[in-house]
């Protein structure tokens, strides 16, 4: 079937207001937006190109902010189970409201930093906070690895957790705000995905340390120290990147912004659709007198139903991100092989180790398909998952003998830690790459760096009841504890699925329609019917 392009079709507009009027001979498609399937009909973006690379290097750079909280998930977890650490410090084996504070302490340092992280990124910008959230883990981790009393440990806990609330909320930021729209969910995708990236080193490390040199102080001191080697490099590589575009915009820097959409979204080309689909887009959405020029001003956070929709979606994304399981199996993963039946410290940190390369592996399937399946639908999925794997977990973990805590058989043992893998593998693909993507493309360019601290004073709490009570929960309820997360995943599904946005198929900005709307959740929904040509652009149908 034939189109022709009309000039009442705002979506097949040039941006110098001149109409183009060509037919189309093309498949029909459905899409979230018309005019962003246009742009990318008719631009000249080459994901494989020598100019593409160098962006996705820029978002490697950033995205290795995520590192350190996957090492820290993990290293924490295998230090607490190797005997010259817990004599060092006196702490009690397998938890405890000691060793909750103890480790916890590194969430209270992130939800003291969320007033300073969102005026920090707005007036010096992502590559800035890059370095300052980055210096501040580096000092941290080396005054953590040197600690020589209680209270030195948890100073530089504390400054980890200053620090990497910053790293959080400027890392994210940078990458959405750079990658081209056309594939900004699988790059945001990955940012989260090196969780693992950071967990691969510290278990193989930490096996590695308590295998060699057991009874050592070393064995837990080396991987504390070696906490420092991500965010050493961001340090160094930051001041290299080019700045957000966004943020060159809102800043009065609009040639430096074009600049920079012109080489990495439109080899060169500033012309390209996508670049002057972008550059409209922020013209008439990005506001230079906005909350984020004030570092007092929050109000725009909470000023329209849509902005409080959005801050919603970032609130529940922080706890269900956090709240669905995923704490038993990175900082109490020995605790709960134990609890299935592996009793050798050295094999549930061999266990732990094997874990943390499957889930990476399965992460960047997650990333890559966001943009196919979508985050909501994705999430949905693996929140039903979730709930039928805890039913499974908890029905056979009751019948573990209370005297003994041991299973009746070997089989019951094994099906738990199966049950723990296959929660590890679908965590991995579902809620992983959304912890970043998906609150980072909730909010809008004027609140996104203080809604990102917001974001980190949520995941901070909810981290904080992690390390705290799960630490306490462990020792004096074991697997009853599993009943929660049971309640929690349940209804985290009921809530992706009749309140969450879906963010795919449109550019950062468009997204402005959707939270204005009276019922977000249904106007995500919504499709748009189009017919597409390569090369020649795309109209509604």
């Amino acid at each position: 079937m034939a189109e022709t392009r009309s000039s009442s079709d705002g979506a097949n507009k040039e941006f110098g207001g001149v109409v183009k009027h060509e037919q189309i001979h093309g498949k029909e498609v459905v899409v979230e937006n018309v005019a962003l399937a246009d742009a990318q009909a008719r631009s000249k973006q080459n994901p494989w190109s020598a100019r593409s690379l160098q962006l996705y290097a820029f978002c490697l750079v950033a995205t290795l902010n995520s590192c350190i909280n996957g090492y820290d998930g993990m290293v924490l977890g295998n230090i607490n189970s190797m005997q010259p650490f817990l004599d060092y410090f006196g702490l009690p084996k397998g938890g405890g409201s000691q060793t909750g504070i103890f480790f916890s302490i590194y969430n209270i340092g992130g939800i003291v930093a969320t007033p300073f992280v969102g005026p920090m990124l707005d007036m010096w910008g992502r590559r800035w906070g890059m370095v300052i959230g980055a210096s501040l883990i580096v000092l941290g981790s080396l005054v953590q690895g040197a600690s020589r009393s209680r209270a030195q440990f948890i100073v530089a806990r504390f400054i980890l957790g200053f620090g990497v609330n910053i790293s959080a909320s400027a890392g994210p930021s940078y990458v959405v705000e750079i990658a081209p729209p056309s594939w900004r969910g699988a790059v945001t995708g990955v940012y989260n995905t090196f969780w693992f990236m950071g967990a691969i080193p510290a278990s193989w490390v930490t096996y590695g340390t308590a295998l060699h040199i057991p009874t050592s102080d070393n064995c837990w001191r080396i991987p504390l120290y070696l906490q420092s080697v991500f965010s050493g490099f961001v340090l160094i590589f930051s001041l290299l990147l080019p700045e957000s575009p966004r943020w060159l915009f809102a800043n009065d820097r609009h040639d430096e912004a074009l600049a920079v959409l012109a080489k990495y979204h439109g080899e060169g080309d500033p012309n390209d659709p996508i670049v002057q689909l972008q550059i409209r887009e922020f013209q008439e959405g990005i506001a230079h007198d906005a909350s984020d020029k004030n570092w007092w001003d929050y109000r725009e956070l909470f000023n329209s139903r849509g902005n409080l929709w959005r801050i919603l979606m970032v609130f529940l994304m922080s706890f269900i991100g956090q709240w669905s399981g995923n704490a038993v199996i990175s900082y109490f993963m020995p605790f709960a092989l134990e609890g299935a039946g592996v009793e050798d410290p050295d094999t549930q940190r061999l266990l732990s180790a094997l874990m943390t390369v499957v889930q990476f592996i399965f992460a960047l399937v997650g990333a890559s398909i966001v943009d196919r399946f979508g985050r909501r639908t994705l999430m949905f999925y693996g929140e039903c998952m979730f709930t039928i794997y805890f039913a499974i977990i908890t029905a056979l973990s009751s019948q573990t003998d209370p005297v003994t805590n041991t299973f009746p058989n070997k089989h019951m043992s094994n099906a738990v830690i199966t049950f723990i893998y296959l929660f590890g593998v679908t965590y991995s693909i579902t809620i992983t790459p959304m912890q970043a993507l998906y609150p980072v493309e909730c909010l809008k360019y004027e609140t996104r760096a203080k809604g990102m601290a917001l974001s980190g004073l949520f995941v901070g709490i909810a981290g904080f009841y992690n390390l705290f009570v799960t630490s306490i929960a462990q020792v004096n309820i074991g697997w009853k504890y599993y009943y929660w997360f049971i309640a929690e995943n349940a209804l985290a599904a009921f809530l992706i699925f009749f309140i969450f946005v879906e963010t795919k198929g449109r550019t950062l900005e468009q997204l402005e329609d959707v939270f204005n709307a009276p019922n977000p959740n249904k106007a995500s929904r919504a499709k748009q019917h189009a017919e597409i040509e390569k090369g020649v652009g795309a109209v509604a149908t």
